[in-house]
């Protein structure tokens, strides 16, 4: 315990925000179901595992930039898990699925999602389960879910407006250049 105290508090503010998250996040950025996240959209052009990537860099530096005490790793951890929900939901729900609704539903799949595969932490619970608040009515408890939130709707927007550019840049293009082409 000792070890993880000292890098906690000495060496973790000299990493790359990257670094950062790879210490903290190796199991979850190795999973196949994360890794497989890349295939969904999330906003705009970017994949949910482009979204949380980009949420986890967020927390760290509004963390940073408002000195907060924030525990790290809960913080990391649970950014990267907050979509966890695993469909696309842009894509019409099966028989027996909810996704019309998804801003309110999601975060509850997400942390289902997510508790089956990996140990989390009440916080990093807390982290997944609020991070659309107002949406879901109660407010996040620790100061990791709010910085999360607050991250979250600041990489949302970016993405919407397209602001932010993801790896479905150049496929969208096409399906509009396509489309296009059958209006004329």
């Amino acid at each position: 315990m000792k070890h993880y105290i000292s890098l906690q508090k000495i060496e973790i503010d000299h990493l790359t925000e990257d670094e950062q998250i790879e210490y903290y996040g190796k199991d979850i950025l190795e999973s196949e179901n994360f890794q497989a996240s890349d295939e969904n959209v999330q906003h705009g052009t970017v994949s949910v595992r482009e979204h949380s990537l980009d949420v986890a860099r967020a927390s760290i530096r509004i963390s940073k930039f408002f000195r907060l005490r924030a525990r790290r790793r809960e913080l990391i951890r649970g950014a990267l898990l907050h979509d966890y929900f695993l469909y696309d939901w842009h894509v019409p729900a099966g028989e027996g699925e909810e996704r019309k609704l998804h801003g309110f539903y999601h975060p509850g799949v997400a942390l289902r999602n997510a508790k089956k595969e990996f140990f989390l932490t009440k916080r990093e619970q807390d982290i997944i389960k609020k991070h659309m608040w107002p949406l879901t009515l109660i407010p996040p408890r620790y100061k990791e879910s709010w910085v999360v939130t607050a991250a979250d709707k600041y990489c949302s927007l970016r993405e919407t407006l397209h602001l932010r550019k993801g790896r479905f840049e150049d496929k969208i293009k096409e399906i509009r250049k396509h489309g296009e082409g059958k209006k004329s």
